[in-house]
């Protein structure tokens, strides 16, 4: 794997994946966890979470296409009208029929299209026009530079197309337990999502003679951990948990005390059903963020 193919740290991981945290709650018209490979079909389903500020349902939705995306097809939704407009870069419109099929404000629903993303890497930017009961929310904005939705009020829905052989792979809320001098071994945390599904089959990092997925659970009355040697399962579009107590990247070996405050890179390696191969590189901050589940600190001081 050359540099290039997967150059991202944590802190762009804004850029290359849906940022986390404060960021993805703010954005309540979005897409799913995840990027699209270079030239690959995608199924964008934008998730409506509430009506418009102070309304009680949404009675229409309207996806302005970005340039370079090439709309293939709409999923209609009962009770709606579906419009397609290809002019300009196109919008798709879904419109309630009747007050009775408006989506109320206290259920989630996905509005679907399909199509192709483009042949470079880059961010695509979807706005989305979201009408209701009462008043309209539009998600349009974008950022000035870069990638970070981060203090925007009404940001467009994002999807990031990467290079080949980069993992798609959504990673948030990464960090690394602080080591001292002498210790030999720590554990790695964070939350992965994979848009259509592969396994996470290895683990690298400088800092560390040896990064292994594991997993901490009961049996009878022991806690146990153990490597799990045919990788972590990601199912597609389900978040999967590395926290302390479950699963878990396992660094021994380590080459240096790891101090809360430093930064760890990683490469993360993946491998589909169909046997296709792809990794992404991250930088983990050292210290457990706040509000993060510190405990099982014991388990990751010393090897296995």
């Amino acid at each position: 794997m050359t540099k290039p193919m997967a150059a991202i740290t944590l802190r762009t991981l804004a850029a290359c994946a849906m940022l986390a945290g404060t960021t993805a709650a703010l954005a309540h018209v979005t897409l799913p966890p995840g990027g699209a490979t270079v030239g690959s079909d995608y199924n964008a389903a934008f998730r409506v979470g509430h009506a418009c500020e102070g309304a009680k349902a949404t009675t229409g939705l309207a996806v302005r296409l970005p340039k370079g995306f090439v709309l293939s097809d709409a999923q209609a939704r009962k009770g709606w009208k579906l419009d397609v407009t290809k002019s300009g870069d196109g919008e798709v419109r879904w419109t309630a029929e009747t007050p009775g099929n408006a989506l109320p404000g206290s259920e989630r629903s996905e509005f679907v299209l399909r199509g192709k993303v483009p042949a470079t890497p880059g961010t695509l930017w979807f706005k989305v026009l979201q009408t209701c009961d009462t008043g309209v929310a539009d998600w349009a904005e974008v950022p000035a530079s870069g990638n970070s939705t981060a203090g925007l009020k009404s940001p467009a829905a994002k999807l990031v197309v990467v290079a080949q052989g980069v993992a798609t792979v959504d990673v948030r809320d990464g960090w690394v337990r602080q080591s001292v001098p002498g210790q030999s071994g720590t554990g790695a945390f964070m939350k992965l999502t994979a848009p259509t599904g592969t396994n996470l089959v290895s683990i690298s990092t400088p800092a560390a003679g040896t990064a292994e997925v594991h997993e901490m659970k009961m049996e009878g009355d022991v806690m146990k951990m153990r490597e799990l040697p045919g990788g972590l399962d990601l199912p597609a579009g389900q978040t999967v948990e590395l926290k302390p107590g479950g699963y878990h990247v396992m660094m021994m070996d380590l080459k240096g005390a790891l101090a809360k405050g430093a930064t760890v890179p990683m490469t993360l390696k993946f491998e589909d059903a169909k046997g296709v191969k792809t990794a992404l590189d991250v930088t983990l901050p050292v210290g457990a963020p706040e509000g993060a589940d510190a405990a099982g600190s014991s388990a990751h001081q010393h090897k296995h």
